[in-house]
């Protein structure tokens, strides 16, 4: 399998994990609900395919989850944001705490901060610019530290897949 249909078939797979996750994974978080799954998904896309496919599955989720009326016009700063800052540090570093990083600051500060006048904008709904940054940081601390994990466990188990390969 080239490349390019390798990558477009782990976004579609990580796109349908994320808008399933998100009808089977919430919890309540303040004023709104959390979906960590999502999250989980932007940092281990950041690490495995990049800050364009990550931000491109982010889309295509929050699209999916409008469309199908189990998500918010906020599914889109709230994933996006995340994804690509996951992306850019973890190409800048390549280390995968950097990705979670990028996860809890893009999606948990920046983009609850976008999501006030967004909201209002968008939404017809008036609030403060902290006004999504409890529910923001809850649900992308959780997702982050989830996707840190399996991104973690991605990257040894590829490495000692490689080598079981070299050495056979």
């Amino acid at each position: 399998m080239n490349g390019k249909t390798r990558t477009l078939m782990l976004m579609a797979m990580f796109t349908a994990i994320a808008v399933a996750g998100s009808v089977f994974v919430s919890f309540p978080a303040g004023v709104a609900r959390a979906y960590p799954v999502q999250h989980a998904v932007n940092v281990i896309a950041a690490v495995l395919l990049g800050p364009g496919p990550a931000v491109g599955i982010a889309f295509l989720t929050a699209l999916v989850r409008i469309l199908t009326g189990t998500g918010s016009l906020l599914a889109f700063p709230g994933g996006m944001i995340g994804a690509l800052l996951a992306g850019l540090l973890y190409r800048k570093t390549g280390r995968a705490w950097t990705a979670a990083a990028g996860e809890m600051t893009g999606t948990g500060v920046i983009a609850s901060l976008v999501a006030a006048p967004y909201a209002n904008l968008l939404m017809g709904a008036s609030a403060g610019a902290l006004f999504f940054l409890p529910a923001f940081l809850v649900s992308s601390v959780s997702g982050a530290l989830i996707g840190l994990v399996i991104a973690l466990r991605l990257e040894t188990g590829t490495t000692l897949n490689m080598r079981s390969h070299q050495s056979g």
